[in-house]
């Protein structure tokens, strides 16, 4: 189920934007986190597998075996906290 930023979600956000300078320029978060690159929670704490057709593409994925995953720390909290 899907969820929508709460104020401690916001909070949180905000906090993860200080720390890094998105190369996307935060479109994630200006479309309401409707524009978002595909990605899977596949478990991991710090990674989602990403689901983007071109992945080298993305400043945030780095490859591992046959697979990519996404580095995005915002990216990361949007899959695990609001389920998108």
């Amino acid at each position: 189920m899907e969820r929508t930023p709460d104020a401690s979600n916001k909070k949180e956000i905000e906090e993860i934007i200080k720390q890094f300078k998105c190369p996307r320029d935060l479109r994630c978060c200006k479309s309401d986190f409707k524009v978002l690159c595909k990605a899977e929670d596949i478990g991991l704490q710090t990674y989602l597998k990403c689901l983007d057709e071109d992945p080298q593409s993305c400043p945030a994925s780095i490859p591992f075996a046959d697979v990519y995953f996404c580095e995005c720390a915002l990216r990361v909290h949007i899959a695990k906290k609001l389920k998108k």
